[in-house]
């Protein structure tokens, strides 16, 4: 069985910046692709960030220049660094992780950026 757990969401002013960590916990031998993805109320679950197990990595272009995101493969986790965080960046934001040939999802962890 094959867990990922988020963390690090929270409440931030306009500007402001957030770390969201994912580990992974189970039956891991070894996990290929992970990334961030961001759900508003009444949209679609979008791209906000990947990154391959060799570190090459892909952003949405609303994100650009203010994430990043990096893994540790010893960890098994992954992490998005925020900053200038704007309002229309409030989501749930999930983590995804392919581990042999299935993706797992995480719970999601809120992030409202509002004054």
């Amino acid at each position: 069985q094959v867990q990922l757990v988020e963390s690090g969401g929270g409440l931030v002013q306009p500007g402001g910046s957030l770390r969201l960590s994912c580990a992974a916990s189970g039956r891991i031998a070894s996990i290929g692709t992970m990334g961030w993805y961001r759900q508003a109320p009444g949209k679609t679950r979008d791209l906000v960030a990947v990154i391959t197990r060799n570190g090459i990595t892909n952003y949405a272009d609303s994100v650009k220049g203010r994430f990043t995101i990096s893994r540790d493969n010893a960890k098994n986790t992954v992490y998005l660094q925020m900053t200038s965080l704007k309002p229309d960046d409030t989501a749930v934001y999930y983590c995804n992780a392919w581990i042999t040939t299935r993706g797992y999802w995480g719970q999601g962890t809120q992030v409202t950026v509002s004054s």
